[in-house]
């Protein structure tokens, strides 16, 4: 059972993190909508609302239904409601020295572990440590008839529903209103350091290439204006010795570079240009469309400014075996900020709409036009 429409404090070791849950409100707004089939606009923080295709309809707040509700450091799991702020979830894994490993952005403080999670959007350290999809253990979330659902659990040895759970990281609310989640978090590193090398960018993608091969403790490699960026992660021991097989320069700044990397605040991300995310192998090569790219996931995330139609974006990208998304548009877009997706797979995703959304109303089209 949960409780609904109140105010309650939960006393997790030797600290303490207030929580309302609201719940019981949630689930009437979403049953009312389904009765009446009126379109619901899900937001949290709007930090992300930039973020899919438009979409038309009457508001559903999950920022008020907050609260990390369960939280084992030993087991290295937490459990917190959708409108939990992320800067609080990671201030109380900091008080154990835990982290959420696959350091997603914020783009704002009042940033939401729900639409964190609908986005599914992992930060640098993803294709070494994981995505976001990888460390969510459970969902709780409402359907698009209103009704209360759990799949997944609290233990990460736990595997039943779990793939249903991960189909929601992602989803940007398609599929339902996400309530709460358990995540999977680990510890801090023992230290941190960053080495940079000078290399124009197709030097440095070879590099990368090489380096993503060899056991080394990287956690983050990235290359933007001329500057191969490497961070380590780990033992003190593995990380010196890793250093010196690297060679380079220490970034006195280095943590600053990845935290601003992280959230978009790097002099690259502040043009008036739709910026696209092209997500590819690291081996692919590059589009060959021109414009400014800044690599990161050891080339296999590529941030592009580019002025070509999205027709060819999507066509290069899928040239190279990968996929390119509109993820910040310059001024107002029309809805296709995805790239097209064809049968079987478009059937797949139809489908899963119609299971979960029958009346389509959580939503409509922010991925595609019937999904």
């Amino acid at each position: 059972m949960f409780t609904r429409a109140i105010y309650r404090i939960v006393i997790l070791r030797d600290f303490e993190v207030a929580g309302n849950d609201v719940s019981g409100e949630l689930i009437a707004a979403v049953n009312a909508a389904y009765q009446n089939s009126e379109q619901i606009r899900i937001r949290g923080g709007g930090t992300k609302f930039f973020y899919g295709n438009p979409v038309i309809g009457t508001t559903l707040d999950v920022s008020k239904h907050t609260g990390v509700t369960s939280y084992e450091p030993s087991e290295l799991v937490i459990t917190a409601r959708a409108g939990t702020r992320l800067s609080e979830i990671e201030k109380v894994l900091a008080e154990e020295r835990q982290i959420l490993a696959f350091e997603p952005p914020w783009f704002g403080e009042v940033a939401t572990l729900g639409g964190t999670i609908a986005c599914g959007f992992s930060g640098p350290r993803r294709p070494f440590s994981g995505s976001a999809r990888d460390f969510v253990l459970g969902i709780n979330c409402i359907n698009g008839k209103g009704e209360y659902l759990s799949f997944g659990g609290q233990v990460i040895k736990n595997v039943a529903g779990y793939d249903v759970s991960r189909l929601m990281v992602g989803g940007l609310g398609a599929l339902g209103v996400i309530c709460e989640a358990s995540l999977k978090v680990l510890p801090q590193p023992e230290v941190e350091t960053t080495r940079v090398l000078e290399l124009d960018k197709r030097t440095a993608h070879v590099e990368m290439v090489r380096l993503m091969g060899l056991p080394l403790p990287i956690s983050g490699l990235s290359h933007c204006t001329g500057l191969l960026r490497i961070r380590l992660s780990g033992t003190e021991n593995g990380v010196r010795a890793a250093t010196s097989e690297l060679g380079g320069e220490t970034d006195q700044d280095g943590a600053e570079y990845w935290q601003q990397l992280k959230e978009h605040q790097l002099n690259f991300f502040n043009r008036n240009q739709s910026l696209w995310r092209v997500s590819v192998s690291a081996t692919a090569p590059s589009l060959e469309l021109g414009g400014e790219c800044l690599l990161d996931w050891g080339g296999a995330l590529r941030w592009i400014y580019n002025d070509s139609s999205p027709e060819s974006m999507f066509d290069a990208a899928r040239r190279v075996g990968g996929h390119a998304t509109m993820f910040r548009p310059d001024s107002d877009w029309p809805a296709g900020r995805f790239a097209p997706v064809e049968e079987p797979a478009m059937g797949i995703h139809t489908r899963l709409k119609s299971a979960f959304d029958p009346k389509r109303i959580l939503n409509p089209g922010i991925l595609y036009a019937n999904c």
